[in-house]
């Protein structure tokens, strides 16, 4: 029987100070587990994935602390089940 692993996926939306938006972006794309989706008007649509629900709040909480943001929140959340291949073996879930 093949071993799975879960793949979290979610997202969030950040706001940030008039004027800082774009340095904001540039923060958060240096991120390794999250992507800019979306920005219009100050607001931002982050995509953040990981292998545990600890890895997606430690992510969200960088994020609320950079310079320029007023707020983030997550919005979503998805868990995947993905199949481990025989050569990796299990990976560590949180």
């Amino acid at each position: 029987m093949p071993e799975h692993r879960n793949h979290h996926i979610s997202s969030a939306v950040v706001s940030t100070l008039p004027g800082r938006i774009d340095e904001v972006i540039e923060a958060i794309d240096a991120m390794p587990n999250a992507e800019v989706h979306a920005h219009e008007k100050g607001k931002i649509v982050v995509v953040i994935e990981g292998d545990g629900t600890r890895v997606l709040g430690n992510c969200l909480t960088q994020i609320a602390a950079l310079e320029g943001v007023i707020t983030a929140n997550m919005v979503f959340e998805q868990i995947e089940k993905m199949e481990v291949p025989a050569d990796e073996g299990p990976a560590e879930t949180s």
